[in-house]
């Protein structure tokens, strides 16, 4: 008789099982992943700075619906990662995530939605780039789960443009949506060293 190895569904939230040991891998990809916990982390607490300070039904639906997913991605880091390779300023990331979150009502629905885009604009861009490395390591079960990640990610992204039905940001809204994008790879750049 054939015996059959079936396959893990990477796109699962519990995949410690099938994943490398995270210590065995290259130090930069280490780096990385250790990034990539920091800015779930804040994903989480982005939606519940929105879900702390809105009565606002469309836009509670829609933090609740993605806070979901960002707890699922961030669940698989926290199960995988050993704490020596976790950013050792969680807090920082949490309070950053959750005042993003609540700054971004200061714009009503839209100053959300162009919010959750611009994060998920450079989350995608983030995760696209560990892509190659993964691959070329041999790390096909990481770069299925991470790819995995960036496609919800890209949803979330997706999901919040077309709920901003008001067009292009503004002067206003660019300016912001700038301010998000530095403060996410300012974010990345010290996640990747502490």
């Amino acid at each position: 008789a054939v015996q059959r190895t079936e396959q893990p569904d990477v796109t699962g939230p519990s995949m410690a099982a099938y994943m490398p040991s995270p210590g065995a891998l290259p130090i930069a990809m280490q780096r990385d992943l250790r990034s990539d916990h920091a800015g779930e982390t804040g994903a989480v607490f982005i939606y519940r700075g929105i879900l702390s300070c809105t009565r606002d039904s469309a836009l509670r639906e829609f933090a609740t619906e993605h806070l979901a997913t960002e707890q699922r991605h961030l669940a698989f880091f926290e199960q995988w990662l050993p704490a020596s390779l976790k950013s050792h300023l969680i807090p920082l990331w949490k309070l950053a995530g959750w005042l993003l979150g609540a700054l971004s009502l200061l714009g009503g629905r839209r100053g959300v939605f162009l919010t959750i885009e611009a994060v998920e604009t450079f989350v995608v861009a983030h995760y696209r780039e560990q892509l190659p490395q993964l691959r070329a390591a041999g790390q096909e079960g990481l770069e299925l789960k991470l790819r995995s990640f960036m496609d919800y990610e890209a949803a979330h992204r997706d999901d919040a443009a077309s709920r901003s039905v008001a067009g292009p940001a503004g002067p206003l809204g660019r300016v912001w949506c700038a301010l998000v994008e530095f403060g996410s790879a300012a974010g990345v750049a010290v996640a990747r060293r502490l």
